[in-house]
């Protein structure tokens, strides 16, 4: 299918994740991350099955507070070794900024950027409310609002890269083929195999709809190169790095849903996700 190629009018903070990085160490966007220092590290573990779904999943996500601000980096549950929770509290941004694991550098560029870049209408934020109610309520509100970002025409073929059942649901509802694509592999709620490439299944595909978490699991960068290098949509829907994404709006990402922690999923009350876009 044919798709009209749109570049984001708006100007990125980096031309890269990496540029990005060099960008805060030398204290380009903020304070001296050296001199930025955490105070409360944790892990969220959780295991969820929505009333009438007939498949579950795990998460477990690492998060890093600075000041007023949380920064948070999902992993493989059973992945983060236990020391790195200790290892992280009271450490300086800097430092963590070169940890030898990618999920605890991306977690504090999160929360570094959460706390000089807040979710706010002057950095680019349009909030958006979520409503009270079921964990699968609250998930397929999400969803809609995700997919809305997707500019792209019904019977467009999207590249979903991080499985989430009630996000396909949502493109179906819109009348938008998918390839769900996950490294986990697997099927969907629905029975549809799970890819395990997603740079195969790239040049197939008319938009990519890709999770946060590919910035920890270093798959991120090459996505928004392909979407730089060809102007194909890019969305992120991000509880991991959600401070981080929308600073590279215009340098491959097109549009991003950030949603930082508390995320939906951790209680039923009303909550906010935070919208990023050139279209907005």
């Amino acid at each position: 299918m044919s798709v009209t190629r749109t570049s984001a009018a708006r100007t990125p903070t980096a031309a890269s994740y990496a540029e990005l990085l060099r960008r805060v160490l030398a204290g380009g966007l903020g304070p001296d991350p050296g001199t930025q220092r955490i105070s409360t590290a944790f892990t969220t573990r959780q295991a969820v099955r929505h009333d009438g779904r007939g498949t579950g999943y795990r998460n477990e996500v690492l998060s890093l507070r600075l000041a007023a601000a949380v920064g948070s980096c999902a992993v493989e549950p059973g992945e983060l070794p236990d020391e790195v929770v200790g290892e992280c509290v009271g450490a300086d941004v800097a430092t963590l900024l070169g940890h030898p694991l990618a999920p605890v550098r991306v977690a504090a560029l999160d929360a570094y950027l959460a706390h000089t870049h807040p979710h706010t209408r002057g950095n680019g934020a349009r909030p958006w409310p979520l409503p009270a109610g079921t964990s699968l309520r609250k998930s397929r509100a999400r969803a809609r609002v995700v997919v809305q970002l997707l500019d792209v025409p019904p019977g467009a073929r999207v590249l979903v890269v991080g499985v989430v059942n009630s996000l396909l649901e949502a493109l179906r509802e819109r009348g938008l083929a998918y390839v769900p694509c996950d490294l986990k592999g697997g099927t969907t709620e629905w029975g549809e195999p799970v890819r395990t490439d997603a740079l195969a299944e790239l040049p197939h595909c008319d938009a990519v709809l890709a999770s946060g978490m590919t910035l920890g699991n270093g798959t991120f960068e090459a996505l928004r190169e392909h979407a730089r290098r060809t102007g194909v949509p890019l969305v992120m829907f991000a509880q991991s790095g959600s401070a981080v994404l929308p600073r590279l709006i215009g340098a491959g990402v097109s549009a991003v849903c950030a949603e930082p922690y508390p995320f939906f999923w951790l209680d039923g009350g009303p909550g906010v996700i935070h919208r990023y876009g050139a279209a907005l």
